[in-house]
Parts: C-alpha cells; structure tokens; sequence
C-alpha cells in the first residue's frame, strides 16, 4: 500500500513538472521576419524590431546596424519588419509582438501620433520599448534615441545664411511633416535664418523620397529663374533635386545641402561636389542593442539619448567632418 502511495506521488510531480514547462512563454515563429540568430545559438531574449520603410538607404543602414550590433550577442535572437510606409501595418507588427511575448520591441515610428498608443499597450504589457529616430508623443516608453533635429536643422540654417552672405532664395524639400524628424528639421531652419534676407520661395513635403524630390525640384525650376540654394531634408531628397536641375541644365548655378551624411551616400555626394554640404543624422542601431542588453539584464537606462552630429563640407570632408 505504501509503495502503492509513493509511485501516486512520484506520477504526480512528473505530471506537474511537465505542466509547468509546457506554459514556459513562447517566442515567434520564424514566419514572423528574419532572424539574425545563429543555429544552435542559446536564445535568451527575443527582440522584435518594426522599421518604418525600408525605401530610404539610411534606413536600411539603421537595420543594418541594428543587426551587427545583435550579432556580438549570440543570446539575442531579432525579428525584423519593414512596415513599408504603412503606419497601419506598423501598429499591426506591435501588436503582434506583444501578442507573441517578445521581450523587448524596438520601433522607429513612420508618424508620432497614430504609433503613441500601440507602443503604449506594449508598455503596459510589461513589454519595454525602445523608440528609435522618430518619436512618439508622450513619454509611455523606455529610451528613446535619436539625434536633435531640431540643432541639425538650426546649424544647418545658419551654415546657409553664411554660405550665401545671408540672402538668397532657397527651396526647402521637406521630410514627411507627420513625423518629428520633419518637424523639427523645419522649425530648426526657419529659427536660424530668421532675420535674414533668405526667403524661402518654394517649400513641398517629399516624404523623404528622391522620385518625389526630383519631381517637386522639377517644379520649383519651372516657376523660379533664380534659385540659389536647395536645403533638403535628407540626402536623397537633396540628390533627387540635384537630378532634376541637372537635367534642367541649372546645376552648376545652385547649391544642395542635404541631411544623413550617409559614408556611401552623403558624404559620398560632398566628396563628388553634388552637394555642397550634409549634416551626419546617426541610425542609433548600435546604441539601441547596448540599451535593450542593459533594459533586459534590469538596469536602469536614461529616458533620453541625443546623439551626436557632423557638417560634411568640401573643405572637411576628407579629414571626416567638424562637430557641429
């Protein structure tokens, strides 16, 4: 009876030993995006990372960054999706990665406004969130990294008023103006030739893509005859309407200064003598793996990283840019 009793207990703790492991958290599936976890690999945290677009090549360089970075930790495995300019779809992979249990989100919002509550949810899931690039609006997140945009644009407006011995009339291509980076890209500018003879004689939003820049410079050319700068709010904005008036044959008479500094786009593009200068726009791919490492080992990181800048001009682009 009593050897009876004790296999009883012994099933017991079997059946609820197995019980346990089968509600251990589950992660996603591969279907989910591509991974940069190795096979074999000892996977202790899951982060699921949601791109705004995978259309501009800065883009594409934060991704890249993110991943290499991720890379030197084998107990990292990311999921990567491209929301592909769909603010929707970027809601939608949120929601996914909460609903798959993933342990950290990363996101570099395509809009502030319709992507607030999403990230919100995920916080009060228990799920911490890094917000890359873009903002969110209100502070319902974990870190937040990204450049100031609002300098950038400002010393980007007064390295103009210098450059044109402050008058001249300017094209401004601007960013999406749904999202921050555009904003304050805008504002940053204006602030800085305030008081200035600069006017401002034609502005359009190219959504930062070059098709949509060359097209609106195509226009500028056909309403103004004097053009003497183009401040674009990227660097495929700023070669988009470099093509354009090139093919206009009224190239060699205006100036581009553009916005990311790209080492194979921007800069590149100085070094050329397309634009006249660019102003470094860092992805924050490598500072968002330090942070997540440190968010999931339960340290405390800052609300706010603003990351660093450089001008890139003819004069400096060799000996890799001045702070700005």
């Amino acid at each position: 009876m009593r050897h009876a009793f004790t296999r009883t207990i012994l099933v017991s703790l079997v059946l609820l030993a197995l019980s346990v492991t089968g509600c251990k958290k589950s992660t996603p599936t591969s279907n989910a995006g591509p991974t940069n976890a190795s096979p074999g690999a000892k996977v202790s945290y899951t982060i699921g990372m949601s791109q705004c677009n995978l259309g501009e090549p800065w883009r594409v360089q934060m991704n890249d960054d993110v991943r290499k970075a991720a890379e030197a930790h084998p107990e990292i495995k990311m999921i990567f999706k491209d929301a592909q300019n769909d603010t929707l779809k970027q809601r939608s992979h949120v929601e996914e990665f909460v609903s798959a249990g993933v342990d950290l989100i990363i996101i570099s919002p395509k809009e502030a406004q319709p992507l607030t509550e999403p990230v919100a949810k995920a916080m009060q899931a228990g799920i911490p969130v890094i917000v890359l690039d873009r903002r969110v609006l209100g502070d319902e997140y974990t870190c937040f990294i990204g450049a100031d945009n609002k300098l950038i644009g400002r010393k980007a407006g007064e390295w103009i008023v210098q450059t044109l011995g402050g008058k001249g009339n300017v094209v401004e291509l601007e960013g999406l103006m749904t999202s921050t980076p555009g904003q304050d890209r805008h504002s940053g500018f204006r602030d800085a030739i305030k008081g200035s003879d600069i006017n401002i004689i034609f502005e359009a939003d190219m959504k930062w893509l070059e098709p949509d820049a060359r097209k609106e410079m195509e226009s500028a050319l056909s309403r103004f005859d004097n053009i003497d700068l183009v401040y674009a709010h990227n660097d495929p904005g700023a070669h988009g309407a470099y093509l354009a008036t090139q093919a206009a044959g009224r190239a060699d008479k205006i100036k581009f200064v553009g916005i990311d500094a790209l080492p194979q786009e921007g800069v590149v593009y100085v070094k050329q003598g397309i634009l006249a200068a660019t102003f470094q726009y860092p992805t924050g791919g490598t500072e968002a793996i330090d942070m997540a490492l440190k968010i999931l080992q339960g340290e405390t990181v800052p609300k706010e990283i603003t990351l660093g800048s450089r001008v890139f001009t003819k004069d400096n682009v060799d000996t890799g840019g001045d702070p700005i």
